[in-house]
């Protein structure tokens, strides 16, 4: 036992201290060969020994089943917000009064970057991460320690552990994994995201961490909110951000020590100088008081601290000249207007597109194809066309030709019909045979929230179309027919095609709720495709649903309602599930086999009811009995409402089950789950 048990702790710290040097010194020690040889070694002991398996393991950074929802925190010290400063005027004033207040004492500020993300706090207790939690309101916010854990950039362990620290930082994403994320969503056919920080903050709260793990986040830490006295004395903030450096975390190299308004208006100016050459967001430059005796004498108002504010640097704007409107096609067929510009440097990138959203933004902006248009970027990622030149337009009338833009009559993509609903802004390519409708709809089905199948992106799909391979969902399984035409493309080969292959193969056993998402029913995804997989039991009995049936399920409207029954009115979509019947694609609904349990279950009349589950279960885990009041027909609620049948509560049970006696919900106890379940 001791040789595995020395053996397990020396990878683990090993392989702790090669993550610190890859993510936060950004001076890798090994091959990333080595690294996974090392942590597969390390998983595979903690496999046959789980026993030895603790928090600060590299193999617990992303791990677990996708949580129901988040439990909130409450911080001990609350998370302010800041004032704003906007002028070198302002600067100043904030400076000096600052000074006044100390009479005679030396007062020096700190200037560093404000990073434009997510602020959470991480809780280390005897060096061990137990906490990350999302700031919220400031008092409360929600613990996702699982999501936070899968940031390589946060220790898990500390270097040099003390009995209690509190620190607080922002979670960012990159703008390279921003851009990659957007293109994987648009080919997706999912709403793209605005800008990193919204990017972020939506990672940071997917319930699955395996998904917040692949969206590449990372942190800065900023602030000593709370430490223990077993820690070193520390004075300054300068000097806390040294200490929580050695600490293993990751902290800005880019702050610089003001002695007055002067020095603090040139680290802004500095600041705003390599702004653009970052491989981040900032939305900012924050001035903080540098004294931790001083700070405590200056206090805080009810909403930010008196010891700091944030200088805000204008948005970079720019005329260029709009040389055309393209017309893209999405996967449900929306057009939307495309702004081709003449290219222009901004914000430290050439842009020469920017998005157009729908005719009724270009007519209320009185955009016309000729015009010299202002261009921002949103969040300083996503241009966008802000307004147009007017003088240029008057002065240019004999000279530069205008254009007023029409959304076309046709799609330019196929020639087929282009309609707008009632109610809606988007007009839609009614031809449900369009070709980039039909490939968008491809990347959607094999996507991995879908039918998952690995290896079958969109670049591969866009050849598979193009040669002619591929142009429906049912295509896709038929490809083991051009195997030897799938291994002479270019990149591919034996290996990679059988691999494919066994793929497809895997996915006609996936669960009915992904070939439900798959279809890309308007309106419906992956949480109602589980309702409805879950309350029909069967692709066909979805299909036969009327929309009063549909309506009668939870969270379901009228809109999403009449989507589906317009789907399955379609011959052609009848005739699609016909033949992925054929193809052997599973259709029905399969229930966790509960043996015993599930008869007394049905018994006990849980099928059908709707169970929240709240606080911590003597001998469950929360997501087992979730699993076992789903594979009884029943349905597993984050929130009370008056449609709640029952509140399982353990230890520590918060606002639920207030809101569940508020409301007379019926409360009752694990072991009264148990009995209701035939377990006890």
């Amino acid at each position: 036992m001791q040789d595995y048990t020395e053996r397990a702790t020396y990878l683990k710290n090993l392989l702790n201290e090669y993550s610190y040097r890859y993510y936060v010194l950004d001076d890798p020690a090994v091959s990333d060969f080595e690294y996974d040889s090392l942590y597969r070694e390390l998983a595979g002991i903690e496999a046959e020994h789980p026993d030895i398996i603790t928090p600060d393991s590299p193999t617990q950074r992303v791990g677990g089943a996708a949580a129901e929802g988040f439990e909130k925190f409450t911080h001990r010290i609350p998370l302010q917000s800041l004032d704003n400063v906007f002028t070198r005027e302002e600067v100043t004033a904030y400076c000096e009064k600052t000074a006044a207040s100390f009479p005679g004492e030396d007062v020096s500020f700190v200037v560093e970057k404000k990073i434009d993300g997510l602020s959470v706090s991480l809780t280390y207790e005897n060096g061990i991460l137990t906490t990350g939690a999302t700031r919220g309101d400031g008092v409360t916010g929600e613990n996702v320690t699982a999501n936070v854990r899968t940031v390589r950039s946060v220790p898990l362990k500390l270097k040099y552990p003390v009995e209690r620290l509190v620190v607080r930082g922002e979670i960012y994403m990159p703008r390279q994994s921003f851009m990659k994320l957007n293109e994987e969503q648009d080919m997706n056919g999912k709403q793209i995201f605005a800008n990193p920080r919204n990017a972020a903050a939506g990672s940071l709260r997917q319930l699955d961490p395996k998904t917040a793990a692949e969206r590449n986040l990372n942190i800065f830490i900023f602030n000593l909110q709370e430490i223990s006295d077993d820690a070193p004395e520390i004075k300054t903030h300068s000097e806390s951000l040294e200490y929580l450096k050695a600490q293993g975390f990751r902290v800005s190299s880019m702050y610089r020590v003001c002695r007055n308004a002067d020095e603090v208006w040139d680290a802004i100016e500095e600041i705003g100088k390599a702004r653009s050459t970052l491989e981040y967001d900032i939305d900012g430059a924050v001035i903080k008081t540098n004294s931790l005796s001083q700070r405590e004498r200056l206090g805080a108002t009810s909403k930010a601290p008196k010891w700091a504010t944030a200088y805000k640097y204008p948005p970079e704007k720019k005329f260029t000249r709009l040389k055309d409107i393209e017309v893209n096609v999405g996967r449900t067929g929306v057009l939307t207007p495309l702004a081709i510009l003449e290219p222009v440097l901004l914000a430290g990138s050439t842009v020469s597109k920017a998005t157009l959203h729908n005719e009724d933004y270009i007519k209320e902006r009185d955009i016309k194809i000729g015009d010299m248009v202002q261009i921002m970027k949103a969040g300083d990622v996503i241009p966008a066309v802000v307004s147009v030149d007017n003088d240029a337009r008057v002065k240019e009338q004999d000279t530069v030709p205008r254009t007023e833009f029409k959304m076309p009559a046709v799609c330019p993509e196929c020639g087929g019909a282009v309609k707008r609903a009632e109610n809606e802004v988007a007009y839609r390519c009614i031809n449900p045979d369009c070709p980039a409708k039909c490939y968008r709809a491809l990347v959607h089905f094999t996507s991995k929230d879908a039918m998952n199948i690995e290896g079958l992106g969109p670049a591969l799909l866009r050849v598979l179309t193009d040669k002619g391979l591929v142009s429906s969902i049912t295509d896709i399984y038929r490809l083991k027919e051009h195997r030897e035409e799938l291994i002479a493309i270019d990149r591919m080969g034996e290996k990679s095609v059988d691999n494919l292959l066994a793929s497809i193969e895997n996915s006609k056993k996936n669960e009915l709720y992904r070939l439900i998402y798959g279809l890309g029913i308007r309106q419906v995804g992956e949480a109602a495709s589980k309702d409805l997989a879950k309350h029909f039991g069967s692709v066909d009995a979805v299909a036969d649903a009327d929309t009063a049936e549909l309506e009668s399920l939870a969270d379901f409207g009228s809109i999403t309602a009449g989507c589906i029954a317009d789907f399955f009115s379609k011959p052609r979509n009848r005739a699609l599930i016909e033949e992925l019947k054929e193809l052997g694609l599973n259709t029905e609904y399969q229930s966790p086999d509960n043996g015993a349990a599930a008869g007394a279950a049905q018994d006990a009349n849980i099928a059908g009811k709707i169970f929240v589950l709240t606080g911590t279960l003597p001998t469950l885990k929360r997501a087992e009995a979730q699993k076992l009041i789903e594979s009884c027909g029943g349905k597993c609620s984050s929130s009370v409402s008056s449609k709640t049948s029952y509140v399982v509560a353990g230890e520590e049970a918060g606002s639920k089950l207030d809101k569940a006696v508020s409301l007379g919900v019926p409360v009752i106890d694990e072991a009264e789950l148990l009995r209701m379940l035939g377990m006890s």
